[in-house]
């Protein structure tokens, strides 16, 4: 007995790349740091709001890397000749990934009160009637 996936089923023809995105999804194991939420803000948008406290727009990139939004933030360690008694804080670097659906385009992203917006639209196209000609041989 053979094992059907997604690729391989043969009603499902050219969903090879969904399998991969599903198993590059399933790999990436972000950490929980930082926390983020994920919002509908419309039929076709989308917001992502990560917690950011404490990182300046300098310390932080976001990029769009193969069909990936990748949020990355690096702070400068400005605790040299301070004497911290307790360090609760997080100011370490991290990285999170999100993975783009096709026809999901990035907006703009601010941020506001330790907050990271980014937002996401979503293109829907337009639904086509394709006529496929059959030649006689």
């Amino acid at each position: 007995m053979t094992k059907l996936t997604l690729g391989s089923h043969p009603f499902l023809l050219g969903f090879e790349q969904l399998e991969r995105l599903v198993e590059r999804t399933a790999k990436s194991g972000n950490e929980g740091y930082p926390p983020y939420n994920i919002e509908q803000t419309s039929e076709t948008s989308y917001r992502i709001t990560l917690a950011v406290a404490g990182f300046s727009e300098a310390d932080l990139s976001i990029t769009v890397e193969d069909s990936q939004l990748v949020v990355r933030g690096r702070q400068t360690d400005d605790g040299e000749g301070r004497l911290f008694l307790h360090r609760g804080i997080a100011a370490r670097q991290f990285q999170r990934s999100f993975v783009l659906a096709e026809g999901v385009d990035v907006g703009e992203a601010m941020l506001e009160n330790g907050l990271l917006h980014v937002d996401l639209n979503r293109h829907v196209p337009e639904s086509v009637v394709q006529t496929i000609e059959i030649r006689r041989k």
